[in-house]
């Protein structure tokens, strides 16, 4: 070791290294790309049911929002929903008709919710859901109970490779 190279020791900053994203780890102001569109992630929701957990992730661009769900089942799932109104829906029911098309109730619960960035207003708070899809499994809906407001939103599945991420911290 030279005089310099004593001198200096311990002087050098190192770059914090960035942690590889995954759709497991996504965090808010990391960037996606989907459908030939790029979008930042300006909120994230976790869920939990008892243990079984789940996260949903507000996507952003320009003046676009999208939500994109991952869970791991017995395999990754991902999809991707877009929030849509359908007035006098019932949250439970065991049929919802929308656009000419039939869903069936496949999954209820009450999930108690962390979250940050834009959707930190939800943060602590626990939620009611109801997952319902179409006979071919292809298209769902999603209907959330928020105290009084409910909220509906349409999705399909995607696959993995569809979503490019880039780390945005």
């Amino acid at each position: 070791m030279g005089f310099l190279s004593r001198l200096f020791k311990g002087t050098e900053k190192k770059e914090p290294e960035v942690e590889k994203r995954t759709l497991r780890n996504l965090r808010v102001k990391d960037f996606v790309t989907y459908d030939l569109a790029d979008y930042e992630v300006a909120g994230k929701i976790h869920y939990n049911d008892s243990g079984y957990t789940w996260d949903a992730y507000q996507l952003v661009s320009g003046g676009k929002s999208i939500w994109l769900s991952v869970e791991m089942d017995d395999e990754l799932e991902v999809a991707v929903y877009q929030k849509i109104r359908i007035p006098g829906l019932e949250p439970g029911t065991k049929k919802v008709t929308h656009d000419g098309k039939d869903y069936f109730l496949e999954e209820q619960g009450r999930a108690y919710v962390t979250s940050e960035g834009r959707s930190q207003n939800v943060n602590g708070a626990e939620m009611d859901y109801y997952e319902y899809a179409d006979e071919l499994g292809e298209s769902f809906l999603s209907v959330e109970v928020w105290g009084g407001e409910v909220e509906v939103s349409k999705g399909y599945g995607i696959e993995e490779y569809e979503i490019t991420i880039l780390a945005g911290s």
